[in-house]
């Protein structure tokens, strides 16, 4: 069995100005705003949250299947992927859009002007579920288009499939009940502080209440590690202890933090695929957080399954599973 993971794939451009927006913002002149920046370097690199998981995924020698939507301009990531060893089986491609993509310009202060053309992520719903006819272990639920979100979440719980559901920055397109109808039967809520936060308030549950719908809540705190916490639902996954408080692991040099959900998402999957304790795969998720933070883009760790498994042992003192 695999592991189905859904959500996006994107290209992400990258400028750097370098200078400061304030200096050529002028307040008093934003209700007729006309500035062109300069932007003497530019990076693209391979993005999207279903993409990064699966590439954190190969790093843990595991096999994982995207069900996602790309658009016309989608060949030189499908050679990217290739290279990789990461499946595009369940990839549909349209021809009449263009894959998702940002195009974000950062100035000194690292302020950020970001631009999302959402291209062929809003019809992901268009690559169901059903189409995947390999039985998979677990499936996640990551930021996509809002329908296929909807779509998927429900097909994963009607095959008895454990769902990881993880709404990431999709989360405010719903509201409180269709985000409750999302979380309601879950294997795993996965979501960062602020988005904990956030869906308390939308739903008006408290934690508790959140906690008897699924089979487990992680929160992530960033550089304060995470939290894992044990729900009321038997689900599929393993939790050893009824909370858990999960140390992040220390990077040796801090470059950029894009994508490092992705990779501690990838930690998550891997227990329920396997078996082992949750608690177990968020350590997994913090050691490669801090090997992606310290390289440029999302998907750039490069270590083999057998170095990833020496530094676990090294970090934790003990194997990996």
């Amino acid at each position: 069995m695999s592991i189905l993971v859904t959500g996006s794939i994107a290209y992400d451009t990258i400028m750097v100005f370098e200078d400061r927006f304030r200096n050529h913002i002028l307040p008093e002149k934003i209700h007729l705003l006309n500035v062109s920046f300069l932007v003497p370097t530019i990076d693209r690199r391979w993005g999207g949250c279903a993409a990064n998981i699966a590439y954190n995924l190969r790093v843990l020698d595991r096999s994982p299947i995207i069900l996602a939507t790309a658009g016309r301009d989608f060949g030189p990531y499908a050679d990217w992927m290739e290279r990789h060893g990461i499946r595009r089986d369940w990839i549909k491609v349209l021809e009449d859009v263009f894959t998702a993509q940002a195009f974000i310009t950062t100035d000194l202060d690292d302020n950020q002007i970001t631009a999302f053309h959402p291209g062929a992520m809003d019809r992901a719903h268009e690559a169901p579920v059903d189409g995947v006819k390999e039985p998979c272990r677990v499936g996640i639920v990551a930021p996509n288009g809002k329908q296929a979100m909807v779509d998927h979440a429900r097909a994963l719980k009607e095959r008895g499939t454990p769902c990881v559901v993880d709404p990431g920055q999709g989360l405010p397109m719903f509201s409180g009940p269709e985000l409750l109808s999302l979380i309601e039967g879950a294997a795993v809520y996965v979501v960062n502080d602020y988005e904990w936060a956030l869906t308390l308030e939308r739903t008006g549950l408290d934690e508790d209440a959140i906690a008897e719908r699924v089979g487990a809540v992680v929160v992530t705190l960033g550089e304060k590690g995470s939290r894992v916490r044990r729900g009321a639902l038997k689900a599929g996954v393993e939790v050893s202890e009824a909370r858990s408080e999960i140390p992040t692991v220390r990077a040796e040099r801090v470059v950029d933090p894009t994508g490092c959900g992705d990779a501690f998402r990838a930690g998550i999957l891997y227990a329920v695929e396997t078996g082992l304790p949750l608690e177990l795969g968020a350590r997994v998720g913090s050691l490669l957080g801090s090997l992606k933070v310290a390289r440029p883009g999302p998907q750039s760790i490069e270590i083999d399954p057998p170095g990833f498994r020496q530094r676990f042992e090294q970090e934790f003192g003990h194997p990996l599973g």
